[in-house]
């Protein structure tokens, strides 16, 4: 496959998966925001900054409101990934790899642009905004369910499903440092009413509410919580999966194309980590400590594959 379908492909998924994960993002912390309505202002700073969008957002604003953080997030042309953005370039992607693409593929993401530009022609207001997180998340399971349904299993599906699992384990990485490196009040706070009930809602913003409550209801801690989104291989959202995801997808790349690349090693350190690693090492070492290393070593695995599969060539 030439570098730049490659490229295509990898990144229309990144797109459409960051579109997803920035509606899960501002449902966190408008949850959050409700909880915390005396300091609001920081819950809405904090998910901008969790975004990776912090700097653009301060050369704008000079205020952290909620009316101005879900414009930002939602529908800013100059914000390169609100939700708008990464709509339109993730379909600009999938008209360059048209070819490589099911119709169904294509009308499933061309239907997502569509639907969300009209959405999203006016400021959204509080009062709408679930629905409309609703329908961003709707509108990418679409795009997702035409994936599953009609795409035969080769290296188009494999660079498709890299991107997705690549995006996704920086947005739940993300979720999780937001909370507890931002948003959390104090040391004090650290099992308090306060720190579960936010815990909750991070389950909640990542759709893992309820299969946390299958395993376990009654353990509704940071720890229990933070084991389950970091290293539990059952949830599609914990770091855990996705790591594993990427590593069968690169192997499978591997395996069709003959040839090994830096970025399998890569991968194969970030899944030795998980296997070697729990819960309370984790919380030794220090909770933010260890989620930003991760997302350092995530970006430095997304960089080697786009320099080993040559996606610029």
């Amino acid at each position: 496959m030439l570098g730049k379908t490659a490229g295509g492909l990898y990144w229309m998924f990144r797109f459409l998966e960051r579109s997803e994960n920035t509606a899960r993002l501002l449902e966190a912390g408008f949850r959050m925001a409700l909880t915390r309505s005396s300091d609001a202002e920081s819950e809405w700073k904090s998910v901008v900054t969790t975004s990776g969008a912090g700097a653009g957002y301060a050369q704008k604003y000079d205020s952290y409101s909620d009316t101005l953080v879900m414009d930002w997030l939602l529908r800013d042309p100059d914000n390169p990934s609100s939700v708008i953005s990464v709509t339109s370039s993730a379909r600009d992607n999938a008209r360059l790899v048209r070819t490589a693409l099911t119709t169904e593929v294509w009308e499933a993401v061309n239907d997502n642009w569509m639907t969300l530009r009209d959405l999203l022609k006016e400021p959204i207001t509080t009062v709408d905004l679930p629905g409309v997180l609703a329908t961003v998340r709707q509108q990418s399971a679409l795009v997702r369910g035409a994936l599953y349904g009609t795409m035969l299993r080769n290296d188009i599906y494999d660079f498709a499903r890299i991107g997705t699992f690549i995006e996704r384990a920086d947005n739940t990485a993300r979720i999780i440092d937001v909370k507890y490196y931002t948003l959390l009040p104090s040391a004090l706070a650290v099992g308090s009413s306060l720190d579960n009930v936010q815990w909750e809602m991070i389950l909640r913003s990542v759709s893992a509410h309820r299969c946390f409550r299958w395993l376990d209801e009654t353990d509704m801690t940071a720890t229990a919580i933070a084991d389950f989104l970091i290293f539990d291989k059952r949830l599609p959202r914990s770091l855990a999966f996705c790591v594993k995801q990427t590593t069968e997808n690169l192997r499978y790349l591997e395996q069709e194309y003959q040839e090994r690349h830096p970025c399998h090693d890569l991968a194969d350190r970030l899944k030795r980590w998980v296997a070697s690693t729990d819960i309370d090492m984790v919380f030794d070492l220090g909770l933010h400590e260890v989620i930003t290393e991760f997302i350092r070593d995530n970006n430095a695995l997304s960089a080697q594959i786009e320099q080993d599969f040559r996606f610029m060539a």
